[in-house]
């Protein structure tokens, strides 16, 4: 099935581009998010009477993101956990806890946008946590995990 793109979309093209996904990823997720819209001919000729406004809205999301990245880039959070002794936690340090200390710091961060590829923490000390803000946009943060006993 061929969609037009009417945002970036990470891994699958940019704005305007004419792509071929898979119908149910179209049906479920491009075209009810207003990502994408079917590639017809009608629908080809309104993104093109549409274009400069999608790509002034594009610019200007773009412009929040680096904007925001600007005000995270180098925020560095504590985050206390019981641990069990040599710097193993009882439990960890998730998504959760990193977006709840970054909101009562004052920084807006949404669980979607903290990117843990290797999950949890489960040992005290100093990591680098990605905050995903847009496709081309990422801020990073240092965590400090700190175990009490």
């Amino acid at each position: 099935m061929e969609v037009i793109l009417l945002t970036k979309v990470d891994n699958l093209g940019d704005l305007g581009d004419k792509v071929k996904v898979r119908p149910g990823y179209a049906r479920n997720f491009l075209i009810p998010s207003g990502k994408a819209k079917f590639a017809t001919a009608a629908n080809l000729a309104e993104f093109e009477a549409r274009r400069a406004e999608l790509e002034k809205l594009a610019a200007e999301l773009l412009a929040k993101a680096e904007a925001r990245k600007a005000e995270l880039n180098g925020t560095t959070i504590s985050i206390t956990a019981k641990s069990v002794g040599e710097g193993k936690l009882f439990g960890s340090v998730g998504m959760a806890d990193i977006v709840n200390a970054l909101n009562e710091a004052g920084k807006n961060v949404e669980k979607k946008e903290v990117r843990l590829p290797d999950g949890a923490f489960h040992h005290a000390g100093e990591y680098q946590v990605d905050i995903h803000l847009h496709t081309d946009v990422n801020a990073t943060i240092t965590l400090e995990v700190i175990g009490e006993e």
